[in-house]
Parts: structure tokens; sequence; C-alpha cells
């Protein structure tokens, strides 16, 4: 159904806990599943935070140059996936790179990859929520923003966030009119951490907001360190009751600039009505 991507903005972390959040409470119709792919150049953290490095074994980005050199990134995509959702692999993440000395790696597999990730939506019914980080989606890898349905700035409602996000948000939205695709695929998912309102904010980027979520450190700290809260209260918390509407708003967004970019059939005349220039339809 979707690829979104996530960017954060420098100064103003949260673009990892936003897409996990967001994975976590994703609508999912039966037999669909949906992907958290940490497409970092800086690295991935949610081994080491959310699963608290609970992992059979390694996984993740570091594993695909070789296998996409060799022609096998389809095949070793599936076995770098890890489950969130208590072994039913409704709600997978691909872990991201252990080491920023890894990202020159990945320069050729960058297009290989949103390829891949795009083609998953209808050939294996998944969704795909990609987590660029602070400067990911840019050179090789900005074919992961280019090929996505819907990209998101996570950006914080503070004087400082609004200000970090600036350059970040321009150079997206320019880079979309740039390459063909037009700025109205970016959207802003807003973290109410400051006095400032999604109108002001909005205003002021000259970017639609898509969704809000809370500034809510204690429930952010399960996603982002392991900390246990409690599932019942991690899952009653602002931040998971906020992002699953904000999950909501983000599908059906996604539904209605597919619906407005798709293709529309030419009109045809009835039968035996002439058409331009004279000719009739055939009987």
């Amino acid at each position: 159904m979707a690829l979104i991507a996530v960017a954060g903005c420098p100064g103003a972390p949260g673009a990892t806990t936003a897409a996990l959040a967001l994975a976590m409470t994703w609508p999912l119709a039966p037999g669909r599943h949906v992907v958290m792919a940490e497409c970092d150049p800086d690295g991935g953290s949610v081994v080491a935070g959310a699963l608290r490095g609970a992992t059979p074994g390694p996984h993740g980005l570091q594993n695909l140059p070789v296998a996409a050199r060799t022609g096998r990134l389809g095949e070793a995509f599936w076995r770098q996936l890890l489950d969130l959702s208590d072994q039913r692999k409704e709600r997978l993440v691909l872990p991201g790179l252990t080491n920023p000395a890894q990202a020159p790696g990945m320069q050729s597999v960058w297009p290989q990859l949103a390829d891949l990730l795009v083609g998953i939506d209808e050939g294996a019914q998944h969704d795909v929520i990609a987590d660029l980080g602070r400067r990911g989606g840019t050179g090789t890898a900005a074919a992961m923003v280019l090929r996505a349905d819907l990209v998101l700035a996570v950006v914080r409602t503070t004087l400082r966030g609004v200000h970090h996000a600036e350059h970040r948000v321009r150079a997206l939205a320019e880079d979309l009119d740039a390459r063909g695709v037009g700025r109205d695929a970016l959207r802003l998912l807003l973290v109410t951490a400051g006095p400032y309102s999604a109108a002001e904010i909005g205003a002021r980027l000259a970017v639609p907001v898509a969704a809000e979520l809370p500034f809510d450190p204690r429930a952010a700290e399960v996603l982002s360190d392991g900390a246990d809260l409690g599932e019942r209260r991690f899952r009653r918390s602002d931040l998971m009751r906020h992002a699953a509407t904000a999950a909501d708003r983000l599908h059906a967004l996604v539904l209605q600039r597919r619906e407005q970019l798709a293709p529309r059939p030419a009109p045809q005349a009835p039968n035996g009505a002439p058409l331009p220039g004279g000719a009739h339809a055939a009987r």
C-alpha cells in the first residue's frame, strides 16, 4: 500500500521514535504487514534501543551490499527482518547500519533497496516506513525519498526545532520539485514539545502538517532505549494513542494521493458516436 519516508532534522531528535511508533500502530488489513526500515546513514539504534540487544544474530543493512552485488538483494532482505509483534510477523523491522563507516558501501544499494521496498507493497502485501534519520535521503539515498508515497519531516514545535528544520525541509521540497515528484509529497509530523501551533509552523515552513505526536518522554524511552514502562501503560500512553490516530491519518492521506496521481482512463465515445476528426467508434 505505501512507502513512507520519515526524515529527522538537525538538532531535533525523534525520527526513529516516530517511525517506530507509527509502525507499531499502523492499520493493517488481514494478510498485510508493515516494515520499519532503518535507512539512516549515521547508523541504526533499534537493536540496541527498543530491542535491548536481544536479537538472534547480526541482522541489518550492513549485510545487503554484498548480496546486491551478486544479484541476491531480495533474498537477503527478507533474512534481515526482525519481528516486533510477538512472533505474528505482522510488524517487522529492518535494523540499520551498525557503524557510520558502513555508509559508503550502501551508495549503490539505496536505489535498488528503494525499488525493492516499493515492490513488496504489491508482491508481498507489506507497507514500509523508512527512517531516514537526520541526513538520509540525499545523494544516492535520495531514491528513498523520490520513490516514497509520502515524505514526513519530523519537527519539534519549539523555536530551536523550527529553526533547525527550515534548511532540511526546504532542501527536501526543492529536491522533490527538481526531480519531478513535486513538493506536495512532503508533509510535517510535529512533536508538540513547544508553544507553537501546527498552523504557525505549517505557515512558517510552507508545508502542510499531516499529524502530531505528543512530547511523551517516558513512553518515547521505551522505543528509544527499551525502557520498561509496562505493556499496558505503554499501549495506553499519550504517545501511542496519538500515534494510532496519526497512522490512520497518514494511511488515508496515502490513499488520497494515490487516487489523485492515478492515470485517468481516456474518455471513450459511445458506440457509433462521432469521434474527433470525423471518425466513428468501432462497432
